[in-house]
Parts: C-alpha cells; sequence; structure tokens
C-alpha cells in the first residue's frame, strides 16, 4: 500500500454532547450534558451494507475501520472516496473496483454480543490462525501504570455525560488517538481506520477500551497487529480462548494500580 495515499473524504464531526434538562431527587431543574447518538447508514457502490449508530465523532475513520475489521476490504488504496452526509445520514463510499463476492460474504455473519453493531463476517474466525503477533515488543508494569494514569486524566465524553465507551491507541504510555462511541466496537473501528489513514503500525502498540474483552474485540486487535489489549472491565471465556491462541498479552480489570493479566505474560515485566 502506497504509504502516504488517502481516499478522499469529507470531514463530518457531529456535536459530541446535547444539553436537556433533568429534574434530580428533589424535583430541581438540572441541565444536563447527554451523548449525541445518530444512524450512520454505510453505502459501498450505492448498495447499503449496514446501519451504525454512532456518536459521530469520526464517521469516516469509523466507515473506513469497519470495512476493515471486517475484512470487505484488504487495503485503503481500494476505496476512491468516503462522504459522510449527516443531511441523510449516510457515508457513501466508492470502490476502485467493487468489492468481491459481497453477496456472500454478507451472509457469512456471526451475531456477536457487540455493543453498538456486533456482528463479524465469518471469515473473520476461520483466519485466527493465519494471525502472528510480535514477540518482541515488551510493556513493563511502570508503563503500564503510566498509562492507566494518563488514560484516567483524559477530558472525555464519559466524564461530562456517561453513555460512551472509549477506546486508545497507545505507544508505551504516550495516547495517539482516543475515540469514544455509544458502542465500543465502532471506537475500535474509528482507530483502524485512523490508523490506516495515518499508516500506523500496530507492531508495538498497546490498545485500551473500557469496554469487555469479547472475542469480537480480540480479534479486532489482533488484526490490527497489535500485541497489547486492556480493559478496565472482564471478559469472556471465548475472548480469553482466542487470546490465549494467539498469544495476545491480554489484561482486565486494570484500574489504578489493580490488574489481572490473562494471556501472553511473555510481553510483560513487573518491576
Amino acid at each position: 500500500m502506497n504509504a502516504h495515499y488517502r481516499p478522499d473524504i469529507t470531514t463530518a464531526t457531529r456535536p459530541l454532547t446535547f444539553t436537556v434538562e433533568a429534574k434530580d431527587e428533589r424535583g430541581t431543574v438540572i441541565p444536563t450534558a447527554i451523548a449525541g447518538e445518530h444512524p450512520l447508514t454505510l453505502y459501498i457502490d450505492k448498495r447499503e451494507i449496514v446501519t451504525l449508530m454512532t456518536l459521530g465523532a469520526y464517521p469516516e475513520a469509523l466507515a473506513i475501520g469497519y470495512l476493515r475489521n471486517q475484512r470487505l476490504i484488504n487495503n485503503l488504496e481500494q476505496l476512491i472516496s468516503v462522504q459522510v452526509d449527516w443531511e441523510v445520514n449516510a457515508v457513501a463510499i466508492t470502490t476502485r473496483n467493487g468489492l468481491h463476492d459481497l453477496d456472500g460474504r454478507m451472509k457469512k455473519r456471526t451475531v456477536t454480543t457487540g455493543c453498538g453493531q456486533g456482528t463479524v463476517f465469518g471469515e473473520l474466525m476461520e483466519e485466527i490462525d493465519q494471525i502472528h503477533l510480535p514477540d518482541n515488543s515488551v510493556l513493563t508494569q511502570d508503563m503500564f501504570y503510566e498509562l492507566m494514569d494518563h488514560v484516567r486524566h483524559l477530558d472525555s465524553v464519559y466524564k461530562h455525560a456517561g453513555a460512551v465507551h472509549g477506546c486508545a491507541l497507545a505507544k508505551g504510555s504516550e495516547i495517539l488517538y482516543f475515540v469514544e462511541d455509544v458502542g465500543r466496537h465502532n471506537a475500535v473501528d474509528a482507530i483502524a481506520g485512523k490508523m490506516w489513514l495515518d499508516d500506523v503500525d500496530g507492531s508495538d502498540k498497546i490498545f485500551y477500551t473500557t469496554g469487555r474483552l469479547t472475542s469480537e474485540m480480540v480479534i479486532k486487535a489482533a488484526q490490527m497487529g497489535i500485541p497489547f489489549l486492556i480493559s478496565r472491565s472482564g471478559l469472556t471465556q471465548m475472548g480469553y480462548e482466542i487470546a490465549h491462541q494467539i498469544g495476545i498479552t491480554m489484561i482486565g480489570r486494570a484500574q489504578g494500580k489493580h490488574y489481572l493479566l490473562f494471556t501472553g505474560e511473555h510481553r510483560f515485566q513487573r518491576t
């Protein structure tokens, strides 16, 4: 892939919060911030693919990352343009040569426990054995604690309005991207899209999420080539089994200086 190639994209961010009136337990009217939520329908070459409910922070990156993580496209150069129009709540994606066997690939879907979309195309489950993560990247305990402290101090929509999930991509303790959305999979996909647009390699990166670590979350992080996956929440049995199978370093229940290291201990150094 040409490292400098970017499709023709819009920049159509929506307001992230809205203020409404609510009454507290005493009946006092309290102006209250709430998270935005907007339907965004993806059209590929004028064909409707899916409707995602999104905060609307990075709709173009979300669309690109969705196509990437669902394995509908293999590289960014397949896309000519990604155009978001909030007047019709849609993103029009134009490809260079169309998508091969789109009908067949869309039939092979697995419904998951995802928040916001929660479907993966069947090939993802079949490609697990082909995923190889680097073993030479290391996360030290001190670096982990520093990253958790940086995450804790982020100015987030969640702090103002709640009702959203957040995901971050970090190198060491430095946060490169932080994305919030109404569904954690939307936030993951938006980061995947940003990584492609900015030509960011995942082999030495850390992925943090506020959401639970399900099978789909593990697969998406691994597809992006990221060897470290951290969550403040817990995990599912299938998430654990897949993480163990592909050797990703997975840490759950990460808050403050507490954590549980589940898999991939060879990359983690206690201090």
